[in-house]
């Protein structure tokens, strides 16, 4: 999906502080921010849009080609159990 950027107003001492605390819990307000939107998308949109604009996203995306694997080693096959083994103690 493309991004959009929203530009929001907040006085700059108040700011200069907020980023000095956050950069303590090593985060900041960009991180906040992000994570604030999210829950407020979370808790407004109903999920059923969400699922479905989150199908939608990733079906836009291309699909990368697999790259060539290296084939596994097999695992040995077990031995297949005679009939009569498995009718033995069921009569």
């Amino acid at each position: 999906m493309e991004k959009i950027e929203i530009t929001l107003s907040f006085d700059s001492e108040k700011m200069e502080a907020l980023v000095i605390y956050l950069k303590k819990e090593n985060s900041s307000v960009q991180n906040k921010m992000d994570e604030a939107l999210r829950q407020l998308y979370e808790q407004t949109v109903p999920e059923s849009v969400r699922e479905y604009l989150d199908a939608r996203s990733s079906a836009a995306k291309p699909k990368r080609t697999p790259r060539p694997s290296q084939p596994k080693a097999a695992a040995p096959k077990p031995a297949p159990a005679s009939a009569g083994q498995d009718k033995e103690g069921s009569v």
